[in-house]
């Protein structure tokens, strides 16, 4: 007779084997763009280039599952070389599939690639975007959707139905001209955009929106906004009229619910809300208001959307919903140090979100990184720790695998610690210890806000302050339940703290998210390398993998050759 053991032994093998099961149940999904530069789509009443994906704007929604296998075949119909980066999808051990300068070779006008990519234990709200020339100002973009194996638990009841909410900032220029503007003005170029789009679409009311978004509810139902700035240089206060919204997600985590009346949407963010329909059956004004603007100054430049009860016969009027100051840092702040993680819930996996914690890691990295403006050699540039980013060819990653970095960059050379005595441009490479604890310190000269974004991984946003950073001002830090994200933001004269665990090799991009600032240097690239040739440790290139510049070479090895690595230093802690 078997022994009680032995019976709970075999319930948990059950267990983890249904879990393996479910894990390998994940699909391919098969998805085939065509992009263009549309006239005919017009978010405003004016003849402007409008990056169109189907000729959509936004582009088609990715709906896929943790662990799914996402195959996008780009048809790249523009007249200009195109990439297209996976805001928050970590790829993991696979940045050949980033979709950035130092990783991919843009596709040629009149060529196709397909990018194949997992969404490895990820789960939460994404989008992507085209991430040179400055084609994000055109458009481009579209919503990615992360869904819960079934497996896990969600951790709030199923919502009614869910809407993808893109808002952003949106120029009535095209982006060739911005590109030249910036170029020959040099900083007298304020980019201050010129409409808020909800989905693609210009504010309700205004005098050249062709067209409003809306959503329709259901009186007692409620529903999940999954809401994300796509924009290029605005932070957004997001609010809807008389109802309030509970947070629930954000950027693949799981967050303590908090009940809001407005929530600060910063650029290359995304969230989550839960909206009940608990008002009288009527329509009610979305609002995405500028942050560090005078509204009155620029009253057009104000997102409008409706939200539309099912039985309302009335028409909306009266004046917006009101929301905070938007030169109320405080209040800002305040709201970003309430989100915490949920400590309690899985996402991805089956083990509590809490089971990855901060408390006790030894850092064996810190990089302090200073946000600011320079000419160099009369060329405006944005630059972090007075060092400007120099794009070149081939890109990074290529120059990694076949040529050993030589030629192209030097790594480690970028002063990770310290400000350059004057600016200069530099093909920014460092190392980033592979299974260590790195501390990043965002800080920002600038006056206005920013906010960086880390592809390959999410972070703990552990602090935020004004003025100088300092060792000592770790003990202000929350390790308790910090939230984990990809994008964070830095507020004016401030810094902003985050923890990561650089577990993912590969070559990962660093940079602002702030359109101006990323097109004119504000970035640099990590390069988180382990010497095992293991392939569990980074994927080899796909056969398919583009190729350009000097590695285009017919003398070059194979595309799944493996190569010897860069020498790699580490920088202390504090």
């Amino acid at each position: 007779m078997a022994s009680a053991g032995h019976h709970r032994d075999l319930i948990a093998y059950a267990t983890l084997m249904a879990i393996f099961v479910a894990g390998a149940n994940a699909i391919d999904i098969f998805l085939e763009w065509n992009v263009t530069v549309d006239t005919t789509i017009k978010p405003v009443s004016l003849d402007q280039p409008v990056i169109t994906i189907n000729g959509m704007l936004p582009g088609p929604l990715i709906n896929a599952t943790t662990n799914d296998f996402v195959h996008v075949n780009v048809f790249n119909n523009m007249d200009e070389p195109l990439l297209f980066t996976w805001n928050g999808i970590e790829q993991r051990k696979n940045s050949w599939q980033d979709g950035v300068s130092g990783t991919n070779c843009p596709i040629q006008p009149g060529r196709n690639w397909t990018y194949v990519f997992q969404t490895k234990d990820q789960v939460g709200s994404f989008f992507y975007f085209p991430s040179i020339n400055f084609h994000k100002a055109a458009g481009g973009f579209g919503p990615i959707r992360v869904n819960n194996r079934k497996v896990i638990a969600v951790p709030f009841p199923k919502p009614e139905a869910e809407f993808d909410l893109l808002i952003g900032d949106w120029f009535y220029d095209s982006y060739k001209s911005i590109r030249s503007e910036m170029a020959i003005k040099l900083m007298a170029f304020q980019g201050i955009p010129d409409i808020i789009l909800m989905n693609g679409k210009g504010p309700y009311g205004h005098q050249i929106a062709r067209a409003h978004e809306s959503f329709n509810v259901t009186r007692g139902k409620t529903y999940r906004f999954r809401i994300s700035n796509v924009g290029t240089a605005l932070s957004l206060n997001f609010r809807i009229q008389n109802h309030r919204m509970v947070l629930i997600e954000t950027e693949g985590s799981y967050t303590n619910r908090i009940t809001l009346d407005s929530l600060d949407v910063h650029v290359g963010q995304s969230y989550s809300v839960l909206v009940t329909a608990d008002q009288n059956e009527a329509t009610y004004y979305i609002v995405a208001a500028p942050k560090l603007l005078n509204n009155t100054a620029f009253p057009g430049l104000v997102g409008v959307g409706l939200l539309c009860y099912s039985d309302s016969t009335t028409q909306i009027t009266g004046p917006l919903t009101s929301g905070p100051d938007p030169f109320d840092l405080d209040f800002s702040v305040s709201q970003a140090k309430s989100i915490r993680w949920n400590m309690t819930t899985g996402a991805a996996r089956p083990n509590p979100q809490g089971t990855f914690n901060v408390k006790n890691v030894t850092l064996s990295q810190n990089f302090i990184l200073q946000s600011s403006e320079a000419e160099i050699m009369g060329v405006p540039r944005y630059v972090v720790n007075n060092v400007s980013y120099y794009t070149v060819d081939p890109p990074l990653k290529l120059a990694d695998h076949f040529l050993n970095g030589s030629g192209v960059y030097q790594l480690d050379q970028f002063p990770v610690k310290s400000v350059n005595a004057e600016a200069a441009y530099g093909v920014s490479v460092v190392t980033g210890n592979h299974r260590g604890w790195i501390e990043l310190v965002f800080k920002n000269s600038l006056d206005a806000m920013n906010s960086w974004h880390f592809d390959g991984y999410g972070f703990y946003v552990v602090g935020f302050g004004y003025g100088e950073w300092a060792p000592e001002l770790r003990k202000t830090y929350n390790l308790l339940d910090p939230v984990v994200r990809s994008t964070v933001q830095v507020y004016p004269g401030g810094w902003t703290a985050v923890y990561s665990y650089l577990d993912n090799p590969g070559m990962w991009n660093l940079r602002s998210q702030l359109l101006k600032h990323w097109y004119l240097g504000q970035e640099l690239y990590v390069r988180v390398h382990d010497d095992d040739s293991n392939r569990a440790k980074e994927q080899r290139p796909h056969d398919n993998l583009l190729r350009c510049g000097i590695v285009e070479a017919d003398s070059l090895p194979p595309a799944s050759a493996p190569s010897s690595s860069p020498r790699r230093t580490g920088q202390d802690i504090d």
